[in-house]
């Protein structure tokens, strides 16, 4: 059943009756309608639409470029050699852009908080929306933790453990990030677009600084070319194994590497519902956001692979450091004797790491909320506090984060990798039901005579072809993620748990909740999709003001 209830003109989102202009109740189970100018969504009444166009360009960003591209390309260049994680990159570059414009026209269409939880419920299967909703809750549960424990060791950079304990910025950092989580949405979002800029800024810094010491610009180093790419060689010898096989498998674990790097680039539609305007803004962040990170990821680890070895010493002793040292970067800068810039990085990382934490929990509190409103979570959380901001998710989720100080045993570093190729494998699995709920709603259309390009809001380019690759994709990177444990003599029951344990998470939650409620997979000509359609048509958001000013420097984030 669809939720409405009557409203103002600019508000959108609901339950399941409507008040028509005559007083009478229009039971939504079994007809769709004609709008009037008062019915509207419901959540708009307790989400406050605080995000603006900026905001949201910036989240995305802020929520794609960090410790992946900062920390975690060494270890791809380290597996793959500079061509394979080149080449890595870019592939899954392109093949996240289908699951982004994927989302991107469902949110448009259906802008509801938790995007692809909720357009699950109405364009698959509610056991679908249930299987996923909770997925997610559980991969930031234990996702946000992580995060913050790795801002913690970054200050250890500066301020050693045996000064201060590990707890001290577990517990102020944590506090921090339910506290900004229970502030007015907008306040979320100031950061976010700040966090953002020192990242494009670090990135841009460490572009010309790479290009610089590529090109013979410093004294104490000769001009190196493209010199790494012939020795030791553009592919790694990965496991040992000869010929182009190994070479071969060296190339296909930076996949996994990559699509670590590139999640929550899927987050600019999870505050649909507090995003002014976002049947026009999230579309636009859709266009615009992939090329940009793609642009940043992709030219940023095309320099490191000109900069460092892919066997270098430094590189492979500094692996799981957590700190700056292990950034290629930072390698490079120290070869060609540069000192502040472990320090530049050291502090940026630092706000990538505090920025993912606010990230994770504004999707998992979303997602929360998107649950309880559509009956698979307990009603409770949805009550919202004056800010607009659902309150008793963020305390929820919040109670996880105690989940850092396992950190402060011996064998933090293990628990918590483990913790990171769980999250990486729900990243996946998340990415492949976007795709799989799109086709549905793309097929309905042409089940239902909608003209996706004059009906929708917004119709993504190359579909349906764009998510089924991507469908096709990620699930083979998905099934193929754990592969070194079954090569003889390479076994390792926590990777294997890490890399496929979120598969008979995901069909038993799914099949499970099948069972229980007996639902049923929603037909194509069931799909509630004219409905929406006359929703945007009877709601049509207010026109875009042209810049003046200063303000015409908004063409960097619109």
């Amino acid at each position: 059943m669809i939720p409405l209830i009557q409203g103002t003109r600019d508000q959108e989102i609901g339950v399941e009756k409507i008040e028509a202009h005559d007083g009478t109740q229009l039971d939504m189970s079994n007809s769709l309608p004609t709008l009037g100018e008062e019915e509207v969504f419901e959540e708009k009444k307790d989400l406050k639409r605080g995000l603006e166009q900026r905001h949201i360009q910036m989240i995305a960003l802020a929520g794609t470029i960090g410790t992946g591209l900062f920390l975690g390309s060494g270890r791809a260049l380290a597996t793959g050699g500079p061509v394979g994680v080149f080449l890595g990159y870019l592939l899954t570059g392109f093949l996240v852009s289908g699951v982004v414009i994927s989302i991107a026209e469902m949110s448009a269409l259906v802008p509801l908080s938790g995007s692809i939880i909720r357009q699950a419920e109405y364009f698959f299967d509610p056991a679908l929306s249930f299987a996923q909703g909770w997925n997610t809750v559980y991969s930031y549960s234990v996702g946000i933790p992580a995060e913050i424990v790795a801002a913690g060791v970054l200050i250890e950079f500066w301020v050693p453990s045996s000064e201060v304990s590990s707890a001290v910025w577990i517990t102020v950092l944590g506090l921090l990030v339910i506290a900004t989580s229970l502030m007015f949405i907008r306040v979320y979002g100031e950061m976010e677009f700040g966090f953002a800029i020192l990242k494009i800024l670090l990135i841009v810094g460490l572009i010309i600084m790479g290009l610089c010491i590529d090109l013979g610009g410093v004294s104490s180093q000769p001009r190196l070319g493209f010199h790494y790419w012939r020795d030791p060689g553009p592919f790694v010898q990965y496991l040992s194994i000869p010929g182009p096989l190994g070479r071969f498998c060296g190339f296909w674990t930076t996949f996994s590497n990559a699509a670590f790097a590139y999640s929550g680039v899927e987050g600019i539609a999870n505050a649909a519902a507090e995003t002014r305007n976002p049947r026009r803004n999230i579309p636009r962040a859709a266009k615009r956001i992939f090329l940009r990170v793609l642009i940043f990821y992709v030219l940023s680890v095309f320099v490191v692979t000109l900069l460092v070895p892919s066997n270098s010493e430094d590189l492979l002793s500094t692996q799981g450091k957590g700190n700056a040292a292990q950034s290629p970067f930072v390698i490079a800068a120290s070869l060609a004797g540069i000192k502040v810039v472990p320090h530049i990085v050291n502090a940026v990382v630092l706000t990538s790491a505090w920025s993912a934490a606010n990230s994770g929990m504004l999707t998992s509190t979303r997602t929360l909320y998107g649950l309880a409103r559509e009956g698979h979570a307990p009603r409770f959380l949805l009550w919202t506090n004056r800010f607009g901001i659902p309150y008793v998710c963020v305390l929820c989720v919040g109670v996880f984060i105690a989940l850092g100080y396992m950190t402060l045993s011996n064998n933090a570093s293990v628990v918590f990798s483990w913790f990171q190729d769980l999250v990486s494998t729900a990243v996946l699995v998340q990415w492949c039901i976007i795709c799989l709920v799109y086709l549905r709603f793309y097929y309905a259309c042409q089940r239902q005579n909608i003209n996706r390009y004059t009906e929708l809001p917004w119709a993504g380019p190359f579909q349906p072809y764009a998510a089924w690759v991507s469908l096709l994709s990620f699930g083979t990177i998905l099934l193929t993620a754990g592969y070194p444990v079954f090569i003889k003599g390479d076994w390792d029951t926590e990777e294997f748990i890490g890399a496929y344990f979120n598969l008979p998470l995901i069909f038993g939650l799914y099949f499970g909740y099948k069972w229980v409620k007996r639902t049923k997979v929603v037909g194509l000509e069931e799909m509630p999709i004219k409905y929406y359609v006359e929703i945007a048509k009877e709601n049509p958001e207010e026109e875009e003001r042209p810049m003046k000013g200063w303000r015409r420097l908004a063409f960097l984030w619109s």
